[in-house]
């Protein structure tokens, strides 16, 4: 009887998890085997073509070490100064192409006007365009607003590079 009890309590705690138990025909529960997980990683290098401007967005994931930069005001890979995202446009092979730069303030405010978010790995902090001001700063543009705002070039900002699509 307490292996009868065992059994059935074992089944439906299993069932529950979302398996499925095997009736063997005898006291033990045989169950199903368990499902092998990938090694491969879920976050994805990607792209956003905004096809309406024929541009082609870099959408990669921002990592922890850059995050850290960004809070420390240091430059490492999407994070960084102005003069580190313009050499990191230009140096960019990524998607099979070579010809990134760094986007301008209109078209980072184009795309981040559009309905609901068109990245996969967005960032709610300032991004680095190559539009300069009049006070010899560069324009930033806010995802969450998609307004321009005035920067010193020495400060640390996120970094997101575009080149032109041709159809």
């Amino acid at each position: 009887m307490k292996n009868l009890i065992y059994t059935i309590l074992l089944s439906t705690v299993f069932l529950f998890a979302g398996g499925k138990a095997v009736n063997t025909g005898n006291t033990g529960t045989g169950l199903s085997a368990i499902a092998s997980i990938s090694g491969k990683t879920c976050k994805a290098n990607k792209i956003y073509d905004e096809y309406d401007v024929n541009l082609m967005w870099q959408d990669q994931p921002y990592t922890d070490a850059e995050d850290s930069a960004y809070k420390r005001n240091h430059s490492l890979g999407k994070v960084g100064s102005w003069n580190h995202a313009i050499n990191y446009c230009r140096r960019l092979k990524y998607a099979g192409y070579n010809d990134w730069r760094l986007p301008t303030s209109a078209e980072l405010s184009h795309v981040h006007r559009k309905i609901g978010e068109v990245f996969n790995y967005p960032k709610g902090y300032d991004f680095w365009s190559s539009s300069a001001t009049e006070d010899s700063r560069q324009y930033v543009v806010f995802p969450a607003d998609a307004y321009q705002y005035k920067r010193a070039k020495r400060q640390s900002n996120y970094i997101r590079c575009v080149r032109c699509t041709v159809r």
